[in-house]
């Protein structure tokens, strides 16, 4: 977001009251109708970001998003928690208000649900109705239409308050008009006496509706309409989540050197200029400058950089990447909010606050629908007025419009077709969050793919060998793998694995030495064996023949990494190690671009070993050489050259880029940041599930919106018949039933979903 005003001040606010993506939208007006105010507010993460001039104050944001009819503060004070490494604490202050929201919804809910299923079986089912049934169905309703309802009903008076109608009111007042009624029909009219039954009488024909009650209509739409906004609620509580897993990344403890001595302390309380110890296997505490010692240092949950970065004194290393290799010692150059983990922190909050939520389709046909019904009872209550037909039978056919136009359907059109389709998804491996995400799918038509982890297994693997003269390849491997097995360097791991793989067991090295940054040497069955860079055999003046560097400099230009093998004054051969593309990745891409995707490689690797991977893959645009806090800028510029973009990643990297993305699929086998972050979880590490998980989230969403038209369809059906006064109350119950039915078995087909075989 630009500020309105060069310098202006920026706060978040934390907003609370909204129930749909309306009421942002109407937040987000009024605030940047203030002078010198420029907000955006999202309704996914209930935050507005706002920035604004000097002569606003923090309290004239809040005093307008109040005036406007919703609550707003500021965020809560920093708590340190565990991991803390920003400074702006990971407590769980903030979550308070919303723990307190999401308990008071499932009271609602479980309140709702225990009274309205014995009110809906003694209205549907005749054999329950005794003699004072219609007094039971009461006593156990008025709790739901007061208690749990109350949420709807605020709503709509704040709507109402605005001129606005949303799903809301369409429930507030289908829901009190057939409370309402039926309170007069018990009291006034002859529905309280006792014995009065619902008969199974599908006729139509006039009736004052003295006799009838609507208590299961009130109850039943209640309790499923706060079902769908419990579990949107629970998925909506999740929004914080990425930021709180990025910064646990971080290392919570550090060994910092004062005065000649090793002090432990948490992360936190690092300074810029400490000198701290990294031994092997540690993570990096914070950003700083190798002042001791050399090491391999893994990357790739940062950066995406598939080989490991081998540093030394004078050398810089990032806060939370992995010491693989031997002791340092770094100074801290960075530490808190400024370091690089906590500013992709930052640009993962940007992105997701960016991004707006789409507008749930029930709120944009409620828009039309409540204010047309609204006008078609006042209406037909004219009418019959106008016709003499007396006043009972007027508000009759104006209550029964209002009553009717309550789609009991429509509370289970959204919650269902989730329920059965992300049930689906979970048994295919796949995740979806939120109803939000399906709209994303269908509008997706480029998805970029990042390159480690995704396309490529992630690890370093040996994927040649190169011998010279008539060295045997197993004997390469099996001196090459006994010294390599030593060493706790990735490569050295990869050429271990490898060998062991295709020999079995490795003798033990009778000596080995780690020479840093070149690679190791030791002896091995009585043979003097170096294995490493070409620069570790020059040491030793020995040369590669030009049959091994020919193979060396072709496999360099495919972006491998080459490790030459010498012993006894001899180079015997050369490997490539490389990561390895995952064997299901190209029939992925040929899934996606099925599914009318360009596919895009997206990595911080360099650009040989993208295009390498790209050709292995069948993918023709690559972006390569990306700083993990440019990816997010690469997904920015492909939307503003009007293109819907999905993202898929697994790591640290990726996190920004995901919630920028429209549609972010985040690989289950990658980091939680990164989890938390995408819209859709793949749980496993195959990227043909990228494609299933579009395809199962484009039927889910083609569910929800035949199931809407069907709720929808059935109520403006029966409308005409209620505005003629001949609405049948076992008629009107039979719709709503039926509708219902419909609804349930049209969501039920999704559990037919296949993955592609």
């Amino acid at each position: 977001m630009t500020p309105t005003t060069p310098g202006a001040a920026r706060v978040e606010l934390a907003i609370g009251g909204m129930t749909c993506a309306s009421c942002a939208a109407r937040i987000e007006k009024k605030l940047n109708r203030m002078e010198g105010v420029e907000a955006t507010v999202n309704y996914a993460t209930e935050k507005a970001r706002v920035a604004y001039a000097e002569d606003v104050s923090v309290d004239d944001l809040i005093a307008t998003v109040e005036a406007t009819g919703y609550s707003a503060r500021r965020p809560a004070p920093p708590r340190p928690g565990p991991g803390d490494t920003d400074g702006r604490g990971d407590g769980p202050a903030e979550d308070e208000p919303v723990d307190t929201e999401l308990r008071s919804l499932r009271q609602r809910l479980v309140t709702a649900t225990v009274l309205a299923v014995p009110v809906i079986a003694m209205a549907m089912v005749p054999a329950l109705q005794f003699t004072y049934w219609q007094w039971l169905s009461l006593t156990l309703a008025a709790p739901v239409v007061t208690y749990a309802a109350w949420p709807f009903h605020r709503a709509a008076w704040t709507n109402a308050r605005h001129g606005a109608a949303t799903m809301d009111t369409l429930i507030s007042v289908g829901t009190s008009a057939a409370f309402l009624w039926s309170l007069w029909a018990l009291f006034l009219g002859t529905a309280g006496t006792p014995g009065m039954t619902h008969p199974f009488a599908f006729t139509i024909g006039r009736s004052d509706g003295a006799g009838n009650i609507y208590l299961e209509a009130a109850a039943g739409v209640t309790a499923f309409i706060l079902a769908g906004r419990y579990f949107e609620a629970r998925s909506k509580r999740k929004a914080g989540a990425a930021l709180r897993a990025l910064m646990e990344l971080g290392a919570k403890e550090v060994t910092v050197l004062r005065d000649g001595r090793e002090i432990t302390l948490p992360t936190a309380g690092l300074e810029v200029g400490d000198r701290f110890l990294v031994r092997p296997g540690e993570k990096i505490a914070t950003d700083g400058t190798v002042v001791e010692g050399s090491s391999a240092v893994d990357v790739s949950m940062l950066t995406g950089e598939s080989v490991p970065v081998e540093v030394a004194a004078g050398d810089s290393v990032t806060g939370a990447t992995l010491n693989a290799g031997g002791r340092l010692v770094v100074e801290a150059t960075r530490v808190g909010a400024d370091t690089q983990l906590a500013r992709m922190a930052a640009l993962v909050e940007e992105a997701q606050s960016g991004k707006a939520s789409a507008q749930r389709l029930a709120d944009r046909i409620s828009a039309v629908f409540v204010p047309v019904v609204m006008v078609l009872a006042l209406a037909t209550l004219g009418y019959w007025l106008g016709s003499g037909a007396g006043l009972t039978a007027a508000f009759t056919a104006a209550v029964a419009v209002l009553i009717i136009a309550c789609p009991c359907a429509l509370g289970l059109a959204t919650p269902t077709a989730l329920l059965v389709g992300t049930g689906r998804g979970a048994q295919l491996g796949i995740l979806i969050k939120g109803p939000e995400v399906l709209e994303n799918t269908r509008k997706a038509d480029t998805i970029l793919l990042d390159k480690t982890g995704t396309v490529t297994t992630g690890r370093m693997t040996l994927m040649e060998v190169h011998t010279a003269g008539s060295t045997d390849e197993t004997e390469v491997l099996r001196l090459a793998g006994a010294l390599e097995h030593s060493s706790e360097h990735p490569i050295a791991r990869a050429v271990a694995e490898g060998a062991a793989a295709t020999v079995g067991t490795l003798p033990v090295p009778e000596d080995f030495a780690n020479v840093p940054g070149l690679g190791v040497q030791g002896v091995v069955d009585g043979r003097a064996v170096l294995v490493g860079r070409e620069k570790l055999l020059g040491a030793w003046a020995v040369e590669l023949p030009e049959g091994l560097r020919a193979a060396k400099e072709e496999a360099e230009r495919n972006g491998r990494t080459v490790i030459a093998v010498a012993w006894d004054g001899e180079a015997r051969a050369v490997l490539e190690v490389a990561d390895a593309v995952k064997d299901t990745s190209a029939e992925a891409v040929r899934r996606l671009r099925a599914l009318g995707l360009t596919p895009v490689l997206l990595t911080g690797d360099n650009k040989a070993v993208a295009e390498s991977v790209a050709a292995q893959v069948g993918i023709d645009e690559v972006v390569a050489e990306v700083l993990p806090q440019d990816k997010a800028d690469v997904v920015r510029g492909l939307q503003a050259q009007g293109r819907s973009v999905a993202m898929v990643g697994d790591g640290v990297n990726d996190a920004a880029a995901l919630a920028q993305a429209d549609l972010g699929l985040a690989m289950g086998t990658g980091t939680d940041a990164a989890i938390e972050a995408g819209d859709l979880t793949l749980v496993r590490g195959d990227l043909r599930v990228a494609a299933d998980a579009i395809r199962l989230s484009r039927r889910t969403l083609g569910t929800i919106r035949s199931n809407l038209f069907w709720a929808f369809a059935y109520n403006v059906a029966a409308l005409p018949l209620a505005a003629a006064g001949l609405l049948n109350p076992m008629i009107a119950g039979a719709a709503m039933a039926f509708s219902s039915v419909f609804v349930v078995g049209n969501s039920l087909r999704l559990r037919g979903f296949r993955a592609a075989g």
